[in-house]
């Protein structure tokens, strides 16, 4: 009962902050106009962005390995409330970019909630935790969005005003109810330099990370030219572009909340891992030639489904590999492998897209191939005595 409810508490806690970080998403292109930056700078706010995400994410998880999960998100969380209320008072663009790797910063936290998982449920239930923390995230982004363009239709700094406070909420909602989870502590004995090139000296993490790297890279450069193909190949306007991200998103939400525990049970996390990189791979290779737009929307379902099986068997498999007192290290240097992925990607998925579209997909299915075949290999998810 206390691990269920550990559990829901931390979906709610991850939902809400990502719901406050869709919520500025949409907007955040025009609120940069308005602020006088050139068009070419505007990007600076995303990959800025994630990489803080990939400077920060393995330290915030070895330091919740060192000093507990509970304070150190909640730390994270009261930085996230800071960098909104910049984002909000922003007065210039530089401000805005400031305000934004604060917040790469800040919300390089997922590691924290996937350790908390590691740390309340057993290895064999920890694919469906942390397919309810995915679920959590999805959510977030399919009503983020939505949320953000109603508000900003009072001002575009209004959605920094709200995720601010939605921030705070979360903050003393955590405070009062999240309690610290019991695990074996780090010792101390080797500094988080030292942990990290240990981490990465074992060939399955080191596998893992390449599949990591690999399926992100392949699916940000996705995301990143696909309102363009939506709007050349199938017609779509903006709007209608944005239902089909929603559409993306309610199927993973509905796989990583509904489906990936039972299908654990049965298959193994290897197994939802290859054949979650394979089904986004046929995918990838079916968007740029689809039939019309049913043709797209029945391309979507792999999509989605891969990603909604790829993410947490992946999380899981990391946490089984890793040391029991490194749960939060092992999984930030993951996280940091995903943003140097969200780093590299959109800019190679936009520059091949301009001269050839159907090559970011039809590349990214390649590198999906790849990564299923790298995860077939994995054999050993458990790690060996601390």
């Amino acid at each position: 009962m206390r691990k269920h409810a550990s559990l829901a508490i931390l979906f709610v806690i991850v939902f809400v902050d990502l719901l406050g970080f869709g919520m500025v998403i949409p907007v955040m292109p025009l609120y940069a106009e308005e602020l006088g930056a050139p068009r070419e700078w505007i990007g600076l706010l995303m990959a800025g962005y994630s990489g803080m995400q990939f400077l920060f994410a393995p330290f915030w998880g070895r330091l919740s390995d060192q000093l507990g999960r509970r304070p150190v998100l909640l730390v994270s969380i009261a930085m996230s409330a800071l960098a909104f209320t910049g984002y909000a008072l922003a007065p210039s663009f530089g401000w805005l970019l400031v305000s934004r790797l604060f917040a790469g910063a800040a919300t390089a936290n997922i590691p924290i909630a996937q350790a908390y998982v590691a740390d309340v449920t057993p290895p064999e239930g920890r694919a469906r935790g942390m397919g309810l923390i995915g679920a959590a995230f999805g959510l977030g982004f399919v009503l983020g969005p939505a949320i953000g363009g109603l508000l900003s239709g009072i001002s575009l700094g209004a959605p920094g005003w709200a995720a601010a406070g939605l921030s705070l909420a979360n903050g003393v909602a955590a405070f009062f109810i999240l309690a610290e989870p019991e695990r074996r502590v780090a010792s101390g004995r080797r500094g988080r330099v030292a942990a990290l090139v240990e981490e990465l000296g074992r060939p399955g993490i080191r596998r893992l990370l390449a599949c990591y790297f690999l399926s992100v890279l392949a699916f940000s450069a996705m995301e990143a030219t696909f309102a363009l193909l939506a709007r050349e190949r199938y017609r779509l306007d903006r709007q209608h572009v944005n239902y089909v991200f929603a559409y993306i998103g309610v199927l993973v939400v509905v796989v990583q909340g509904g489906l990936v525990g039972p299908l654990t049970r049965r298959f193994g996390e290897v197994r939802l891992l290859v054949a979650g990189a394979f089904l986004q791979a046929l995918a990838l290779v079916a968007l740029p030639y689809a039939p019309g737009n049913a043709g797209l929307l029945a391309a979507c379902v792999p999509l989605a489904a891969g990603s909604g099986l790829t993410q947490p068997a992946l999380a899981a498999l990391l946490s089984r590999f890793a040391r029991a007192e490194d749960q939060g290290g092992t999984l930030g240097i993951g996280q940091s492998a995903s943003a140097f992925a969200r780093i590299l990607g959109p800019e190679a998925g936009t520059w091949t897209y301009s001269r050839w579209p159907a090559v970011p997909y039809v590349a990214g299915a390649g590198l999906m191939a790849v990564a299923a075949a790298l995860g077939a290999t994995i054999r050993r998810a458990t790690p060996p005595d601390a």
